[in-house]
């Protein structure tokens, strides 16, 4: 599993629901269309955290790269529904950061310190 990660702001503090409606309604229509695998939205609390990562943190789960490629590429045309969605989130934010992980290790059968990892 490949998780971006997105950190942001909001513009307005005062939208923070909106901002939410808006995160909800764009994921879950790639999510829907098989473009992602899930999704998650998250606010710092009670100030812990590094500033510079801002309040919001949105974790996008895919099967691999490819299909985070193809996500990619669907928001990438600027056309239609899924530009009005996006449009809706990108338009409330303010200092985005992004990072890509994946679990490890990615081989079941791989070993950390010597050891054989047991599958959950």
């Amino acid at each position: 599993m490949d998780v971006y990660h997105i950190w942001c702001s909001l513009k307005d503090g005062r939208e923070d629901r909106a901002f939410a409606a808006a995160v909800r309604a764009y994921l879950d229509h790639f999510k829907e269309q098989g473009r992602i695998c899930g999704w998650r939205l998250l606010r710092r609390k009670l100030g812990f955290g590094p500033e510079i990562l801002g309040e919001f943190h949105v974790m996008i789960e895919t099967r691999d790269l490819a299909q985070l490629d193809a996500a990619f590429r669907s928001a990438a045309e600027r056309q239609g529904e899924t530009e009005c969605l996006h449009a809706a989130v990108y338009s409330k934010v303010t200092g985005v950061r992004f990072a890509l992980a994946r679990d490890y290790p990615d081989d079941p059968g791989q070993t950390v310190a010597g050891e054989a990892l047991a599958p959950d």
